[in-house]
């Protein structure tokens, strides 16, 4: 099969599948402009497949924004520098359970069943040429270089979205609902620890969600903080660029080791998590956070081949200083002096962060709000996080705030406590999707109910059209 045949069996499957049959929901007119029924905030897998997903649900008056140009939407061309996937190849995702549009029907139309045997773990280059396949064959409404500055809360069921970007044809969109399907950092901030923000030029180091000039770095000696998975991916990618020696500083004595995704896969905690009791969703969240993920063999494997790679276990970062033109960083081993330092501390996830809440945040419950954990087993980080409904939508600490709030969901990270593995994780999405739009749909006809009773109740059109007399001769 070529990818031009696979093109139109995607059509033909969604054909079967009446995908495409006309919008039920209400349109609304305003005098501001027009009125999206959904805005779906970020283009990457999980804006996408959000899209889709409500697609299939005959919600048609959709909109996506992302603030990256065509085709780097996410992390895939940007900050994310492992080699490949870390999820199984077989795990299907945002194709919703369409094979055609999954990410092995379109390898094997380019490759051929083999080219599909051949694939250890999904290329982080090929994930992304898929996912710019999967928007374009869908005909996705996504709009690039669009960046969501402001929600300016509903007062009369419609949200104001001030926006700005190169070549933005409005500064503010009007929508119902909206979908922040903002990524791993939405929900919050990227961690630097506060030895380095601020007190160290910017010249001498970057958390590796950013821009790194390696080319610069050539024959460097660099330094990492953090023991995950990114951690190592960064220090394999530097080395391959050029960098003389890249030192991993670890606070831990041993490396994480166990990775408690692959168990969550296969035992239904991911497609399930909804259904566990506060308590228990607190207890398995700090679970994992306390485990955290581990690099993957391959990656620390690829590392540590290089003559440049060293690793320091159980040394913890004690100071970090400028000193000329490097940064010295003092350890419980001795201090060590780096050309640059790679920040690999994750990060915080809390609505307060985020610029564009900034009218509602302080009506959003967290888990602070809704569940005290038992004494010695709360964590802070989980506290910080949204309280969220099981279809992903904000709750709110107050009246006032029920009604600014509603209709706004929160489809990336800072969902983990509430839904577990859902929009964070790819192996999490083929079920968080259907539940976000069903929620969605499931707002949208609640909100327009009394319209809809009004026309079911007043729907007359006959459909038998018999005639009694003709039926008395039959008889």
């Amino acid at each position: 099969m070529t990818l031009d045949a696979l093109n139109k069996r995607v059509k033909t499957d969604l054909s079967y599948l009446s995908f495409g049959g006309p919008s039920w929901v209400r349109p609304l007119t305003h005098p501001e402009g027009h009125v999206y029924d959904v805005v779906i905030v970020g283009g990457g897998q999980c804006g996408l497949g959000a899209a889709f997903g409500l697609l299939r649900e005959r919600v048609q008056n959709i909109l996506v924004i992302d603030e990256n140009k065509e085709g780097l939407e996410g992390p895939w061309e940007t900050y994310a520098r492992m080699m490949t996937l870390r999820t199984p190849k077989h795990l299907t995702s945002i194709d919703l359970g369409v094979p055609s549009l999954t990410f092995r029907a379109w390898r094997e139309a380019q490759t051929g069943p083999k080219g599909w045997d051949e694939v250890g773990k999904i290329p982080k280059g090929d994930w992304m040429n898929y996912l710019r396949w999967y928007r374009k064959v869908l005909q996705l409404p996504v709009v690039n270089e669009v960046k969501l500055k402001l929600i300016e809360p509903a007062e009369d069921g419609i949200h104001r979205l001030h926006i700005e970007g190169k070549g933005a044809w409005v500064s503010l969109l009007l929508a119902r609902k909206v979908v922040l399907a903002t990524g791993i950092q939405g929900g919050g901030q990227w961690h630097v620890p506060p030895m380095i923000e601020g007190k160290l030029p910017h010249s001498l180091y970057a958390h590796t969600s950013e821009p790194i000039d390696f080319e610069g770095l050539k024959g460097k000696k660099i330094a990492i903080l953090g023991g995950g998975a990114s951690a190592f991916d960064n220090a394999q990618f530097a080395l391959s660029q050029g960098v003389a020696e890249a030192h991993v500083f670890v606070r831990r004595k041993e490396l994480p080791r166990i990775n408690p995704i692959r168990q969550m896969e296969v035992s239904g905690m991911i497609e399930r998590f909804s259904v566990l009791l506060d308590a228990e969703k607190y207890a398995v969240i700090s679970r994992f956070f306390q485990l955290n993920q581990p690099p993957t063999q391959d990656t620390f494997d690829r590392a540590a081949a290089w003559p440049g790679f060293r690793l320091h276990l159980g040394a913890p970062w004690l100071n970090v200083e400028a000193a000329g033109k490097q940064a010295v960083v003092t350890t419980s081993e001795g201090s060590f002096a780096f050309d640059f330092l790679i920040i690999s501390t994750g990060l915080l996830s809390d609505p307060a962060l985020r610029p564009e809440l900034k009218l509602v945040e302080r009506h959003i419950a967290r888990w602070a709000d809704r569940y005290q954990a038992m004494e010695g087993g709360a964590n802070p980080l989980l506290d910080a996080h949204p309280y969220l409904s099981p279809g992903f939508a904000f709750l709110s600490r107050d009246d006032e705030g029920s009604r600014r709030l509603h209709g706004i969901f929160a489809f990336n990270y800072s969902a983990l406590v509430s839904c577990g593995l859902s929009a964070s994780a790819i192996s999490g999405m083929k079920y968080a999707i259907p539940r976000l739009a069903s929620a969605i749909a499931d707002q949208l006809f609640h909100d327009d109910r009394q319209e809809i009773l009004r026309s079911f109740f007043a729907y007359d059109e006959a459909e038998f059209t018999g005639e009694w007399p003709i039926l008395q001769r039959q008889l």
